[in-house]
């Protein structure tokens, strides 16, 4: 798959872009006051980008990252064209949707339906493509109560709500987004999580600004990390992102006065809860990390809050020794309902069985907000080894029998 990406055209080709705001300190309002105190505007010019070059391949999926103020929802609007550099140069090539200024279009007298077709239209969308998309816009939206009422009656979560299904149902070749896939409740947040999922199978090339690491793990083959209007690291979200959380965790100290902690780059989060424990354990409750890959096994977790957390999720990765993505699951997809943390308490996943080629594999767990917001993130918490009977070449392991007549 890899390699068929690396042969794939590229499809976003930016050079050495630039970008600068100027701000005003003493700029008058009315036409008077910029007569008569003309001298007194000041302003400071701040370069948001000073060269920014990168590529992406048609059905590639990166994920920008970086502090606030970084530069990189600025390069997302540029991609959009919200936005243009003062120097460089990008070229985009397809239909391109974006998950930036949601329902941007949108007119609040307009119904929910009237305003799905001119959304619609600003993607580039014909009538005819509208028409037999609508239904699928409106159910995704879950508003076909309201779909006919103005836009102005609608709570901010219902209008979220139809923007984002306008936007993920224009089959758009090119997907960009910035931090918004916390949208309604928990069981839409899941669907919207489910379907960017859906849309990156199908070969859709993706650009998303996101704070959640794990989040961009999932969904991203490249990650970039911009700093101070220039690209600090680029490469896979695993080898990126713990020299990004070290990066902040130092400068975090710095602005605390405290000395220089020491890095941990497997582990991250804001600590209003943490996983105190991990441990796997067999069939029997047992402590145990070898399996064949017919074997159960639970991971089991203690963890402790600083308060009542009504609103979270409990995440799972699992890796192969040499950093292959086997799979990953979260409570929000598989249930669609929050989790609820105490202040103290267990969390027990049972998996019925690990198919896969004999190997070493690590687990990575995180407890977050439904928005990807991390409260612990810790990466290679755990370790299984799979021994099974026979070797299997490749990555997993398949029930299989030969008939030869």
């Amino acid at each position: 798959m890899d390699s068929q990406k690396n042969e794939a055209p590229v499809v976003i080709d930016v050079r050495d872009i630039k970008k600068k705001f100027i701000v005003y300190y003493d700029k008058g309002n009315t036409l008077k006051e910029k007569a008569i105190f003309s001298k007194r505007r000041r302003h400071e010019v701040h370069w948001v980008l000073e060269g920014i070059s990168f590529q992406v391949r048609r059905g590639e999926a990166v994920g920008l990252i970086g502090q606030n103020g970084c530069g990189k929802s600025t390069t997302l609007k540029m991609l959009t064209r919200i936005l243009y550099p003062d120097a460089g140069s990008i070229k985009m090539q397809g239909r391109v949707s974006s998950l930036i200024e949601l329902g941007a279009g949108f007119h609040p007298d307009m119904s929910g339906r009237e305003n799905i077709y001119t959304n619609a239209a600003i993607f580039g969308l014909t009538k005819k493509e509208i028409d037999a998309r609508i239904d699928d816009i409106i159910a995704f939206s879950e508003l076909e109560a309201f779909i006919d009422n103005p836009v102005r009656t609608y709570s901010s979560g219902m209008y979220m709500r139809l923007a984002f299904a306008v936007a993920i149902n224009v089959d758009a070749d090119i997907l960009l987004i910035d931090e918004i896939l916390a949208v309604g409740d928990a069981a839409f947040q899941a669907k919207c999580f489910n379907r960017m999922m859906e849309i990156k199978a199908k070969g859709t090339t993706i650009v998303i600004v996101s704070h959640a690491l794990s989040q961009i793990e999932q969904i991203c083959d490249r990650t970039i990390w911009i700093q101070n209007g220039r690209i600090r690291m680029e490469g896979a979200p695993r080898d990126v992102h713990p020299h990004y959380m070290a990066w902040m965790a130092q400068k975090n100290a710095g602005q605390q006065g405290t000395q220089k902690p020491a890095e941990d780059t497997k582990r991250w989060g804001s600590g209003e809860a943490r996983m105190e424990k991990i441990t796997v354990l067999d069939g029997q409750g047992r402590e145990r990390n070898s399996f064949s890959p017919e074997e159960a096994f639970t991971v089991r977790v203690d963890y402790a809050a600083n308060s009542l957390l009504p609103n979270a999720v409990v995440g799972l990765a699992i890796y192969r020794s040499d950093q292959t993505y086997i799979y990953g699951t979260n409570t929000l997809i598989d249930t669609s309902e929050p989790v609820k943390l105490q202040k103290q308490g267990t969390i027990l996943l049972h998996i019925d069985r690990l198919p896969v080629a004999n190997g070493h594999y690590t687990i990575d767990l995180a407890l977050h907000r439904p928005d990807g917001f991390d409260y612990d993130f810790w990466r290679e918490c755990a370790s299984v080894s799979i021994a099974g009977a026979v070797q299997t070449p490749g990555v997993i392991h398949l029930e299989h029998h030969w008939k030869i007549d």
